[in-house]
């Protein structure tokens, strides 16, 4: 059910064939476990530029699955790469490392980020690190200098990378700054490591010449944080306005949207509250009003 409220969503919203293309999902087996832009990275000149596509996958399919999860597969990442007809040269395929995994870092953006032509990540990020800059920068021969900026153990314990969700932040590219700014959660400046590091990143002439705290609290308890954002495509002036307006976001919009969840949405959540009947109703309520203000009635 998911699967298909997803598709229809993204088909009403990128309907015209012209310019967007939707895939169907990936079939609903282990073997075909995909986690999305938590473990993909495209890397170019700038933006809208050819570029390498960098897919991250923590098992092979069938692969004995005990233990900490390795939720990404290789035969996922595979399927996606041709369904959106990637060229073969450009798309690079790397194992995240099973120290990484067994830390906690189930998914690869909490040890990795990357934006325009630059690779942020740890050093336990990957099974093979030398191997995998290897094809990155082969991929991207022709296409751009490949800029790796990996953080040693030594200076940020894996543990600290993981709990401060240094990597699990927004790589950017700010018009009017030379270099690219990494929007961190503020727990990377609370942990001593990552944030004496920062300075030092930010203090050399390396790629990242900014880093910009956000108190992301609310996100970050239930799961997410500035990475939730990692998801991001260029899109030029005709494709925006070939796309569904009505979930291009102003502030009108916004306040209309806070308004419904304040409205419907209750402030707290009990595993009990899941038998109750009128907690469905009330979804079912909130979720009519969403597409309302999104004009996406004839998903309701």
């Amino acid at each position: 059910m998911a699967c298909r409220d997803t598709t229809a969503s993204l088909q009403a919203i990128f309907g015209d064939a012209g310019d967007f293309a939707v895939h169907a999902a990936l079939p609903m087996h282990s073997d075909f476990a995909d986690e999305g832009a938590a473990n993909h990275v495209r890397l170019c000149a700038t933006h809208g530029d050819p570029g390498v596509e960098l897919f991250v996958y923590g098992r092979d399919a069938g692969e004995d699955r005990r233990g900490f999860p390795a939720r990404q597969t290789k035969l996922a990442a595979e399927s996606i790469a041709r369904a959106h007809g990637l060229l073969p040269d450009r798309a690079v395929f790397v194992r995240q490392s099973a120290e990484a995994i067994n830390a906690g870092a189930f998914h690869n953006d909490v040890v990795c980020v990357g934006a325009a032509d630059t690779l942020f990540f740890h050093e336990s990020a990957f099974e093979d690190t030398i191997g995998a800059l290897s094809r990155l920068q082969k991929a991207a021969d022709g296409l751009f200098e490949l800029k790796a900026v990996m953080v040693p153990s030594s200076e940020v314990p894996l543990e600290d990378a993981i709990r401060s969700y240094l990597f699990n932040s927004q790589l950017l590219v700010v018009p009017g700054e030379p270099r690219l700014v990494l929007l961190a959660p503020s727990e990377v400046q609370e942990t001593r490591s990552a944030r004496e590091y920062c300075e030092r990143l930010v203090g050399g002439n390396g790629p990242i010449g900014r880093v910009h705290y956000v108190d992301v609290r609310q996100s970050m308890r239930n799961g997410g944080g500035p990475a939730c954002l990692r998801l991001r495509v260029v899109m030029s002036d005709t494709e925006l306005a070939a796309c569904h307006q009505g979930v291009l976001l102003d502030d009108e919009r916004i306040d209309a949207l806070q308004a419904i969840v304040r409205k419907t949405y209750r402030d707290r959540l009990a595993p009990e509250d899941l038998a109750d009947l009128s907690f469905a109703d009330e979804c079912r309520i909130a979720r009519e009003a969403l597409l309302d203000v999104l004009d996406l009635e004839e998903l309701a």
